[in-house]
């Protein structure tokens, strides 16, 4: 997530009214999780276990739990509680902004496009030309939808990341300021929900097909000219690469790539990444012809058992 303008760590500590460790001028120009961060970002960490990775990420300045030394070219922010500031930041940043009307007075709405009654489009929101939006679909403020997409009842663009902090009095969320952004081509089915990215955009390119009642997690990529069957659930910051094909009740694990071409049968289990041009099938998902071979394999205890016997 991109602030509007350049910020110095002096204004970020400020804010957060922390300690910092770095020049009061030195630029920050947005905010970023370890996995999208960029140069001038701030990262949060506040797990010893991830220290190194984001004192060395691109992220220039970490917000942090610990005085720990200063990267060279980098600042910290000092916080007893790095969750609880990043969330500062982000409703700093992006608050939330309460809609006026069903078709906020911002949007930006493409040439022949169709909103159906009952649809919401929310602040900011840019749709392009050509498009069917229909009865019950919610898209949430600042998301951006292509040309010639369709997007079937009831399906929700921009819900918040599913992403709590467990601490002693209960779940802690982490604030969702990211985007849900489609590209030129996509079909969506009905009742499926597309969270938004937490600083970042979740991400479906054109050509892609989505069924009906299908979840996809936030800031995850989907490629191009995908297509998904019904009831699939796609955990957050998940790569599917171009021209993968999903079919029914598939559940993909979080953080995990598919590779281009890739099969997944119905039902499978995805826990780990998977290699392109390949078909997968089970829990957990191995190719599926080795997959078969082992089912097989397994019908024939019972006879050995008994011839044992």
């Amino acid at each position: 997530m991109k602030f509007p303008q350049e910020y110095t760590l002096k204004q970020i500590a400020t804010i957060l009214n922390c300690e910092y460790v770095g020049n009061d001028d030195f630029p920050i120009s947005g905010m970023n999780e370890i996995h999208v961060v960029n140069p001038g970002d701030i990262v949060f960490v506040d797990h010893p276990k991830y220290y190194d990775k984001a004192l060395n990420s691109l992220a220039t300045v970490v917000l942090i739990n610990k005085e720990v030394e200063c990267p060279e070219g980098k600042a910290l922010l000092i916080s007893d509680d790095p969750f609880r500031d990043f969330n500062k930041l982000t409703h700093f940043f992006k608050p939330f902004e309460k809609a006026t009307a069903a078709i906020a007075p911002s949007a930006k709405i493409g040439e022949g496009t169709v909103v159906q009654p009952g649809a919401f489009i929310g602040n900011n929101v840019v749709v392009g030309k050509n498009c069917y939006i229909h009865s019950n679909v919610s898209i949430y403020d600042n998301c951006v939808v292509g040309d010639n997409v369709t997007i079937h009842a009831g399906t929700v663009l921009g819900a918040d990341a599913f992403y709590y902090k467990k601490r002693p009095e209960g779940f802690d969320k982490l604030l969702s300021g990211g985007r849900v952004v489609i590209e030129d081509n996509v079909d969506l089915g009905a009742l499926c929900t597309i969270d938004k990215g937490v600083t970042g955009d979740t991400l479906i390119k054109k050509g892609t097909k989505i069924d009906n009642q299908v979840h996809v997690g936030h800031d995850t990529f989907i490629g191009e000219k995908c297509l998904i069957a019904s009831q699939v659930g796609i955990a957050g910051c998940v790569i599917i690469e171009d021209e993968v094909t999903i079919w029914g009740q598939v559940g993909l694990a979080s953080a995990i790539t598919i590779g281009t071409k890739a099969v997944l049968l119905a039902q499978s289990g995805i826990s780990k990444s998977l290699e392109p041009n390949k078909t997968y099938f089970g829990y957990p998902a191995e190719e599926a012809r080795k997959k078969y071979k082992e089912l097989a394999s397994i019908r024939q205890i019972p006879s050995i058992i008994e011839k044992l016997g």
